[in-house]
């Protein structure tokens, strides 16, 4: 899939400037041509020896090299390439794009194209949690800049969180899909999974039995056809997909926010479990048995995302899909959940314990639109995926 394409790979200064290595096989294996351009930070962590040698080509730094200009200058050297990857797309480096700050070799090539830029962010969790580092994140998708990862994890320096670099092959997924010409090629869509957890105590809270796995499934077969996705996921059971912007978060009011955060978008897909309650006031300490009986808890509602949303003004997406799991009257529940909520479709399933659906791997799905219940066939989730990304297309293209 990547036979000939171009890749101008940007290797910025973070101990994840090891994974670059591996990163520039993996896309040479697939018949990419990788020119690889190391910031003066990189060369602190990978040689421009090791760099060219995997990439059979000359590695790149300096911005003012007299026979690197003679050669090829660095507007040329931009513009010539089919999508510029930055893998780690450090702090510093998310700060000079979103800036327009152009001085190195780096900066300068990110400045002098227009050229598709793919960008694998790597820090500490902190940096990455920063204002500053979300306001520059916002604004490089809002100029175009598409991001896979960074992933949750243990960090080089000790802490875990978010921030980690996506692994290679996420990455090469990425590439793939941002140089595919399917249909949803340049369209934003954003996509929630898996369950809330709503804590009752440090040790405790509610939540349901959803997987994640179909929501999972639909981001992923969304970015298989070009899409940029943006996956907002509770604490599901199954690991999310290459090649999406992945939102980890646990409470409703926290996918609330990351869901306002994501926003515009061409469409927003709603596969989440979110909690319909809470606990009013969760204890910080852990409930003990007492002998004045079982504590009382208190409930407030959650908010609605899909309502919200679906009631927006100028940010609601031109199309809401919500989804109803329902354990009787599918179709009743399902159609008046959609007229309720205010979304374009609903697609809802049956996940009585006898369908063995809910933390299964196959489903059976009814869409609910204007045109009335279309019934699918049990299929696997993948599959179902598929099916729905394809309508989805089709819509948006309508």
């Amino acid at each position: 899939m990547l036979s000939s394409k171009r890749i101008l790979l940007i290797i910025g200064g973070g101990i994840a400037a090891y994974k670059s290595l591996d990163l520039i096989r993996r896309l040479r294996e697939r018949g990419a041509d990788v020119t690889p351009v190391l910031t003066r930070a990189a060369g602190e962590f990978v040689t421009p020896l090791s760099v060219s040698a995997l990439a059979g080509e000359k590695g790149y730094r300096d911005l003012f090299d007299l026979t690197d200009e003679a050669e090829m200058g660095h507007i040329q050297l931009s513009r010539s390439a089919d999508l510029i990857v930055v893998a780690p797309a450090t702090a510093d480096l998310m700060g000079k794009m979103a800036a327009g700050l152009a001085n190195d070799l780096a900066s300068t090539l990110l400045m002098a194209t227009d050229t598709p830029v793919l960008c694998a962010p790597a820090m500490n969790v902190r940096m990455w949690t920063h204002p500053a580092t979300q306001r520059n994140l916002k604004q490089l998708q809002a100029d175009g800049v598409r991001f896979v990862g960074p992933n949750e994890g243990d960090m080089a320096c000790g802490e875990y969180g978010p921030g980690r670099m996506s692994e290679p092959l996420e990455i090469v997924t990425a590439v793939e899909a941002r140089l595919s010409a399917g249909p949803l090629a340049g369209r934003r869509v954003l996509v929630t999974s898996g369950p809330t957890h709503e804590p009752i105590d440090p040790v405790r809270y509610i939540a349901n039995r959803s997987s994640g796995a179909q929501g999972a499934a639909v981001a992923r077969a969304l970015a298989e056809l070009g899409a940029e996705v943006t996956f907002v996921t509770g604490p599901a059971d199954v690991p999310p997909p290459a090649g999406v912007r992945v939102v980890p978060v646990e409470t409703a009011q926290q996918m609330s926010d990351a869901v306002d955060a994501a926003l515009p978008v061409d469409a927003g897909i709603f596969a989440a479990a979110v909690a319909d309650w809470r606990v009013a006031s969760a204890s910080d300490k852990k409930l003990k048995k007492s002998r004045d009986g079982l504590p009382v808890l208190e409930f407030a509602e959650n908010p609605d995302i899909l309502k919200r949303v679906s009631g927006m003004g100028v940010n609601r997406p031109p199309l809401v899909v919500g989804f109803a799991a329902e354990t009787d009257n599918v179709i009743e529940h399902a159609t008046a959940k959609r007229l309720r909520k205010g979304c374009d479709w609903i697609v809802a399933n049956d996940v009585s314990p006898a369908t063995g659906i809910m933390g299964g791997s196959e489903n059976a799905v009814i869409l609910i639109s204007d045109n009335g219940a279309e019934e699918w066939p049990r299929m696997g989730k993948g599959e179902v995926a598929r099916r729905l990304a394809a309508k989805i297309a089709d819509a948006l293209a309508g």
